[in-house]
């Protein structure tokens, strides 16, 4: 048995526990868990929330940080054919409270962080029939290891298909509500099947690689990336949350082999005291994505490091990465190719579309679209929305515009929608505009995005006042943090007579971007 044989999230430890079960599949804090252990586990956590009325097709949320236990029951969900969707635990209890209720889960697992968070909107939490704490007792809830341990070890045998959702991940919204984007399990294999037979090396894992889970599992940078190495029989090395100093001690101990970080986070660690004395040796490829990479921030990181480097390129709805620029076109002096995303993954289909769905030829500037297995089936209960993102044709239009050479190395240029990407993280600026709004001196506002050397982007806000009255920017972004997660607060805030519009009385953001965006290559960071 190989990772041929696995067809689903539900394989992952079934496989590796029959070919390997004393391999190690996780180290988390103190504890180290086989993939035998792992497998166990995560069918006893199954039939545990099958007890719990969990039955094939149900959304079970979970709201915290890293832990292994999220990834076991993850396995367990799987077992059961039901979905797993985890809530960003940055998010304000509004937005827990949409998402939790809009995913319709029955049953809401918390780390240990969020129990006191959850318990203030629980009673806003209307469909929620069981709350499990995932790693230790509290007043008022379920108890994760006493509900698993008490079931039997028998593997509950559930087999999802190809097609059948096992992530329900939530993405900002254009119209200020988060979209859950349904991912299905040929998502998570069938371009791994593909990729092994890809010559790329940096494609290649092995059940020696030492992986470091490092992003948030709320993303498909985190989840995705845990799933990976689980997929290959590597061993996981999980941090709670990312901790730049923790990250150098991480290298030292367990000799991490692979990882994945955003480039604001690569620069907290180079910037780290310690970081040139740390042994890098067994660092084959540091991955990033969610913003180019800084050409100085390059040439520090490749001499630090001495490793491969590769950029990713793709999104939540995509199951991850779709585009990806090898090792081979990192080139310190900053080629023409170090402004590209790089070339599509195998079996990833990219084009380059006018509004039309027409395909549009080389260094034509549209909007990229993508075909393969592992596009989102749509989004949750948004019909129109999953209209208007998947094509009839299966390509799926991401939102970014950019253009393809005639190599096929895609270049982003900007984006069709209004999203910002600030330290990795998706903000619309709907989401903050509809936080600001309420404030009473607020007569009008538009948010963008605009260049920040750390961050990539960093949120702004262009607030019109009422007439007589006055507020000022800490008090506009202390208004907006009350609703909404930190990260997606402005960081600076100007005071403008009004908005421009076109005719019709849209925002023309445009034109507001344009000073902040001046003299660059690229609209976006």
């Amino acid at each position: 048995m190989g990772q041929n044989a696995i067809r689903s999230l539900a394989d992952l430890t079934r496989v590796h526990a029959a070919s390997r079960p004393e391999a190690t599949a996780f180290i988390f804090e103190d504890r180290v868990t086989s993939y035998a252990d792992l497998d166990r586990q995560s069918n006893q956590a199954a039939n545990a929330l099958a007890a719990e009325g969990v039955k094939r097709g149900d959304r079970v949320a979970y709201i915290g940080k890293n832990t292994d236990r999220y990834f076991e029951a993850l396995c367990a969900v799987a077992k059961l054919e039901a979905v797993m969707t985890p809530v960003n635990w940055r998010l304000a209890g509004p937005e827990i409270v949409y998402i939790v209720n809009d995913a319709g889960a029955k049953v809401l697992l918390s780390g240990a962080e969020t129990l006191e968070q959850v318990d203030s909107i629980r009673s806003q939490l209307t469909g929620v029939q069981r709350f499990i704490s995932l790693e230790q007792p509290h007043p008022g809830w379920e108890d994760y290891e006493s509900l698993r341990d008490a079931q039997p070890a028998t593997d509950p045998g559930g087999n999802p298909g190809p097609d059948d959702i096992a992530l329900q991940l939530y993405t900002s919204g254009t119209t200020g509500r988060p979209k859950g984007a349904m991912l299905p399990t040929r998502g998570f294999t069938a371009l791994r099947e593909l990729g092994e037979k890809s010559p790329d090396e940096w494609n290649k894992w092995s059940d020696s690689d030492v992986s470091l889970v490092a992003m948030p599992c709320f993303h498909i940078g985190g989840t995705g990336w845990g799933i990976t190495g689980l997929f290959y029989g590597a061993k996981g090395v999980i941090m709670r949350e990312f901790d730049p100093t923790r990250v150098l001690d991480f290298f030292t101990r367990f000799g991490v082999t692979k990882l994945f970080m955003v480039p604001a986070a690569m620069q907290i660690v180079l910037n780290q005291p310690g970081a040139r004395e740390v042994d890098y040796s067994k660092l084959k490829y540091l991955l990033y994505g969610a913003s180019p990479i800084p050409l100085d921030l390059l040439r520090e990181a490749m001499a630090v490091f001495k490793c491969g480097f590769v950029q990713m390129y793709g999104m939540t709805e995509t199951t991850g990465t779709i585009c990806a620029l090898p090792p081979q076109d990192h080139d310190v002096n900053g080629g023409p190719r170090m402004r590209s995303a790089g070339k599509a993954l195998p079996g990833v289909e990219i084009a380059i579309l006018d509004e039309h769905g027409n395909v549009l030829p080389p260094h034509a500037v549209g909007e990229i679209a993508t075909r393969s297995q592992a596009n989102m089936t749509g989004y949750w209960n948004l019909p129109e929305a999953s209209a208007s993102t998947l094509s009839s044709e299966n390509w799926l239009r991401t939102g970014d515009a950019g253009y393809m050479d005639e190599d096929g190395y895609l270049y982003v240029h900007d984006r069709v929608k209004d999203m910002i990407i600030s330290g990795g993280e998706n903000i619309y600026p709907a989401e903050v505009e509809s936080a600001i709004y309420g404030h009473p001196a607020v007569a009008d506002v538009a948010v963008i995005g605009v260049p920040d050397e750390k961050w990539g982007e960093a949120v702004k806000a262009m607030v019109v006042l009422r007439e007589g009255m006055s507020a000022t920017p800490a008090e506009i972004i202390a208004h907006a943090r009350e609703r909404i997660a930190g990260y997606k607060c402005p960081k600076s805030v100007d005071f403008i007579p009004a908005l421009p519009r076109n005719p019709s009385g849209k925002i023309l953001r445009r034109e507001l971007r344009a000073p902040f965006w001046e003299g660059r290559t690229r609209q976006v960071n």
